[in-house]
C-alpha cells in the first residue's frame, strides 16, 4: 500500500515520502475511530506510531468536516503548556481573554473534528486530563494519540502498533533504498542478507529507514555486519532495555558512527532547536569550535541525504527538522560532549538577536514577513526563554562515551548567571510585537509574570520589560496590572535616566485612559508621547501613539482627528509600515461612521482589512469587521451585515471583554436594524452562515467579497490610472470641497471639474465622492511621493 497525505481541512503536514504497508492497520484505526472517541496508538520508539497516525487521520479526513488537526507535543516540556500548545496548533489566537482550556472547549464544542496528539509519553497525565475535558465538552470530537504509554482514561481504546511484517519490511527497505540510490533493486541483492537485515532490525520503520540510507555506500552484507557488531556492544551497556529499544539504539548508533566527524558534530548541535529550524539559524548557532559557517549547508545536505534531517515548511518558509527520536539522541550526545550549555546560549542569543532586530525595525517594511518568521520560530522562542530559568540537568554518561569535558560537565551544576536573567528580560521585551500582534498575548503574559518575578534588579532591560508587560496586560484587559507595571517602569526610567522609557510609559497611560473611557485624559498623554518619541527617534516611532491619539480625538468630536489620522497614514506609507496604517485607516473609518458617512467608513474599513490579510492580528480584524458591519447595514445591505455579525461571533469570543465594551451599543442597534429589515428567521440563518467563517482569512475574504454596498469602494485600479490633474482634483474632493470650490482653487470652470470627477469615478470604478475621499486617504501619500520624484527628475 503506497499513499500520501490528502487535502483535508486542518494542518496535517504533507508527506515527504510514501507510506508503505500496514493497509489493514489504517483501515482498523479508521473503523475504531468511528466508535471510540479516544484511540491511543502505543509502541516502542521508532515503530512508526506517528506516521501511521498521520496516514490513518488523512484517510479518515473526509469523516471530519471541521478538520483534522495535528498537535506535535515533542517540543512541549511542561504540562501547564499543553492546552496552549493545542490551541496554537488549531490556529486559535492566544489573546489571554480566557484560559486556553476554556478557549479550546468553546471552539470544539459544536464541531466534528479529529485531534491528533502526537508524542504524549512525557505528558501522559496532562494529556489524559485534557482528553477527558475536551471529550466531555465536545460530542463531535475524536482524539487520536500516539504514546509509548497509554493514557488510562475511561473509554480509551488502545491500538498496539506492531513491527512491520517481513513482507512490509522488505517493501519499505526497497522503497527507501531506491530513493537514495535509483539503481538499487532489492531482488538483485543477496536475498539471505536482505532478510537478515530486516530481521535484525525487528521490523522497526525508523531503523529500516536509517539502514536504507546507508545502502548508498554500503552493501547489504556490510550493513548487516555493522549492525551485528553494534548489537553485541550495546547489549553490554543496558541489558534492562527491551530488545526493540536496543535495536533502535543500535540503528541510530550505527547511523551516527557512519557519519563523518563533522556530520556527527552538526547532528549534536542541531538538537538544541525545538520544532525545526531555518538555515540561517543552523549556520549561526552551530558554527564555531570545529565547524565553519560555510560548512554547515554542505553538512546539512549530507544529513538530509542520510534521513537524519528532514526538509519541511512552516508559515510558507523552508525549514528543517529532526525526528524527535533523532533529536533526543543528538541531545544526549551533546550533553556528553560538554558543549550543551554553550550551544544553548548560542541558540538563545540567536533568537534574542532576531527578536531585537524585529523590534528595532518594526515601523518599516517587512512586518508581515517578520511576524511570519516569529510564528514559525515560536517553539524555539519558548525554548530560548526557558534557558533563562531552567536548572542544569546532569545526563549520565556511559563509560565508553565519557571524556574529560563530559566528566567536568557532569560533576558541576550550573551556577545562575545574572547575564542569563537579563537576556531573558531582553528577549521577553523584544518579543512584544510577537505577543501582541501575532496572537500570543496569553503566552506573553505568562512569560512576563515569570521573568519580572525572577529578575528584580533595576536595569534598563527590566524597564523595557515593564512597559512591554503593561502593553500585554492592556491587551488582556487587565488594566490594573498594567498600571502597576507602568508605575514601576516610570520610577525605574527616572532612576536610570533612560530617555526611551518616558514616551512609552506616557503613551501606555494614554491608551489605558482610552480603555477606561476617558479620552479627555488620554489626549494630553498621547500628545506628549508623540512629541517625545518624535524627538528621540523621528517620525516612525510616533506611529505607536498617533493612531491612538486619533481615536481619542474622534471620541471627543475633535475636528483635528482627521488630520491626525491622515498624518499617521502618511508616516506609515512614507516608511513602508503597514500594520499601524491599517489601524489608522480603521480609526478614520470609525470617525466617518460616527459622522454619519457609512459609505466612506465602509471603504476605509475594507482598506484596513486588505492590509490585515498579511497579518495574524485578531483584534485589528475584529474591530474592522465590526464597524464594517454597521456601515453595510446603514447602507442597506442587511443580509451581508448579518453574515459579518455571524463571522464576528467566534472571532470576538477570544478578545477581552473590555476591548468590546465601546461597541456594545452600536452592535445592538445594528442587530436590531437587521432583524427589523429581514425578520428574525432570515437574520438567524445569515448569522449562522457567517459563523462558519471562523478563521481570520475566511472572515476577511467574506468581508471583501464582491457585491453592492461599501465593499465596492475599495478600488484596485493602478495608481497611475489618474492623470496629474485628476489626482489634484481627487485630493481636493477628499478635503470635502464641492466642484465649484475646486474650480475656484484650480482656476478652472465648474464644467471642467465636473468632467474630471466623472472620469475619476469611472477609472477607479467607484460610485460616489465619499468613496473618492476614502480612496485618496488610502493612496494619497503614495501618489504625492511618486509625483514629487517625477518632478525632481524633470
Amino acid at each position: 500500500m503506497v499513499s500520501t497525505f490528502g487535502p483535508y481541512a486542518g494542518n496535517l503536514p504533507a508527506a515527504s515520502t510514501s507510506f508503505v504497508g500496514r493497509r489493514q492497520d489504517v483501515a482498523e484505526i479508521r473503523r475504531s475511530l468511528s466508535g471510540a472517541r479516544l484511540l491511543t496508538l502505543t509502541g516502542a520508539g521508532g515503530i512508526g506510531k506517528t506516521r501511521l497516525a498521520l496516514e490513518a487521520a488523512t484517510v479518515a479526513g473526509e469523516d471530519y468536516p471541521e478538520g483534522v488537526w495535528l498537535v506535535d507535543l515533542a517540543p512541549v516540556r511542561h504540562p501547564a503548556a499543553l492546552a496552549s500548545a493545542t490551541a496554537t496548533a488549531l490556529g486559535l489566537p492566544d489573546l489571554g481573554a480566557r484560559p486556553p482550556l476554556e478557549q479550546l472547549t468553546a471552539h470544539l464544542a459544536e464541531r466534528r473534528t479529529l485531534l491528533v496528539l502526537d508524542n504524549c509519553e512525557h505528558l501522559v497525565d496532562a494529556c489524559a486530563e485534557l482528553a477527558r475535558l475536551l471529550l466531555s465538552a465536545a460530542p463531535g470530537l475524536r482524539i487520536l494519540t500516539t504514546s509509548r504509554r497509554t493514557l488510562d482514561v475511561v473509554g480509551e481504546c488502545v491500538f498496539s502498533v506492531a513491527p512491520l511484517s517481513p513482507a512490509d519490511s522488505l517493501l519499505l527497505l526497497g522503497d527507501r533504498a531506491a530513493a537514495v540510490d535509483a539503481d538499487f533493486r532489492i531482488e538483485e541483492a543477496d536475498e539471505a542478507h536482505v532478510s537478515r537485515l530486516c530481521t535484525d532490525l525487528d521490523g522497526l520503520p525508523l531503523a529500516i529507514e536509517l539502514a536504507a540510507s546507508r545502502l548508498r555506500t554500503l552493501t547489504v552484507e556490510q550493513a548487516v555486519d555493522r549492525l551485528e557488531d553494534r548489537f553485541a556492544l550495546l547489549a553490554d551497556i543496558d541489558r534492562s532495555a527491551p530488545p526493540r529499544q536496543r535495536t533502535l539504539r543500535a540503528a541510530i548508533d550505527g547511523s551516527y558512527e557512519l557519519c563523518a566527524p563533522a556530520e556527527q558534530l552538526l547532528w549534536q548541535r542541531l538538537s538544541v532547536f525545538a520544532g525545526g529550524f531555518a538555515l540561517d539559524a543552523a549556520e549561526d548557532v552551530c558554527a564555531g569550535h570545529g565547524l565553519s559557517p560555510y560548512e554547515v549547508l554542505d553538512l546539512l545536505d549530507r544529513l538530509v541525504s542520510q534521513s537524519i534531517v528532514l526538509i519541511t515548511e512552516r508559515e510558507g518558509q523552508p525549514r528543517y527538522r529532526l525526528l524527535e527520536t533523532i533529536r533526543e539522541y543528538g541531545r544526549e550526545r551533546l550533553a556528553w560532549s560538554g558543549e550543551q550549555e554553550r550551544l544553548l546560549r548560542r541558540h538563545r542569543d540567536f533568537f534574542l538577536s532576531l527578536a531585537e532586530r524585529t523590534a528595532a525595525d518594526w515601523f518599516g517594511p517587512g512586518q508581515e514577513q517578520a511576524l511570519a518568521r516569529l510564528r514559525a520560530e515560536h517553539d524555539n522562542l519558548l525554548a530560548a526563554l526557558e534557558h533563562g530559568r531552567r536548572a542544569q540537568t546532569v545526563v549520565p554518561v556511559p563509560a565508553r562515551a565519557r571524556t574529560a569535558a563530559a566528566e567536568s560537565a557532569g560533576r558541576a551544576r550550573e551556577v545562575a548567571d545574572p547575564g542569563d536573567t537579563q537576556a531573558w528580560l531582553a528577549l521577553a521585551a523584544a518579543l512584544c510585537f510577537h505577543w501582541c500582534c501575532n496572537g500570543f498575548i496569553g503566552e506573553g503574559r505568562r512569560q512576563f509574570d515569570r521573568v519580572l518575578a525572577a529578575a528584580p534588579a533595576p536595569t534598563p532591560a527590566r524597564a523595557a520589560a515593564l512597559w512591554s508587560a503593561a502593553w500585554v496586560c492592556q491587551m488582556q484587559g487587565d488594566l490594573d496590572a498594567a498600571d502597576r507595571w507602568l508605575d514601576e517602569a516610570e520610577e525605574l526610567g527616572e532612576r536610570l535616566g533612560d530617555p526611551l522609557v518616558r514616551p512609552n510609559v506616557e503613551g501606555m497611560r494614554g491608551t489605558l485612559a482610552l480603555y477606561r473611557g476617558r479620552p479627555h485624559e488620554a489626549v494630553p498623554l498621547l500628545e506628549g508621547a508623540v512629541a517625545a518619541q518624535s524627538t528621540l527617534g523621528g517620525e516612525p516611532g510616533t506611529l505607536r501613539w498617533l493612531f491612538q491619539l486619533t481615536l481619542a480625538q474622534v471620541y471627543l468630536g475633535d475636528p483635528g482627528a482627521a488630520e491626525t489620522g491622515r498624518r499617521a497614514v502618511a508616516v506609515s506609507e512614507a516608511h513602508g509600515e503597514r500594520l499601524t496604517r491599517a489601524y489608522a485607516l480603521w480609526v478614520l473609518g470609525f470617525g466617518a461612521w460616527l459622522r454619519g458617512s457609512p459609505e466612506e467608513s465602509g471603504a476605509l474599513m475594507a482598506a484596513a482589512l486588505e492590509i490585515h490579510r498579511g497579518f495574524n492580528d485578531h483584534a485589528g480584524v475584529v474591530m474592522a469587521l465590526e464597524v464594517l458591519a454597521w456601515s453595510i447595514a446603514a447602507f442597506g445591505d442587511h443580509e451581508r451585515a448579518a453574515l459579518l455579525l455571524g463571522a464576528l461571533r467566534p472571532l470576538s469570543r477570544e478578545l477581552s471583554p473590555s476591548s468590546a465594551g465601546a461597541f456594545a451599543e452600536p452592535h445592538a442597534r445594528c442587530e436590531e436594524a437587521i432583524v427589523e429589515a429581514l425578520g428574525r428567521a432570515a437574520y438567524d440563518k445569515a448569522f449562522a452562515e457567517g459563523g462558519s467563517y471562523d478563521s481570520l482569512p475566511a472572515a476577511i475574504a467574506l468581508a471583501l467579497g464582491t457585491g453592492k454596498g461599501p465593499r465596492a469602494a475599495v478600488s484596485h485600479a493602478p495608481l497611475k490610472a489618474l492623470s496629474r490633474r485628476e489626482r489634484e482634483v481627487a485630493a481636493l474632493v477628499a478635503e470635502g470641497m464641492s466642484n465649484r470650490q475646486i474650480a475656484t482653487a484650480l482656476g478652472r470652470s465648474p464644467r471642467t471639474v465636473t468632467g474630471h470627477v466623472e472620469n475619476i469615478l469611472a477609472k477607479l470604478g467607484l460610485g460616489s465622492r465619499t468613496q473618492v475621499g476614502a480612496w485618496w486617504t488610502v493612496n494619497g501619500e503614495t501618489i504625492r511621493g511618486t509625483d514629487a520624484r517625477r518632478d525632481s527628475r524633470t
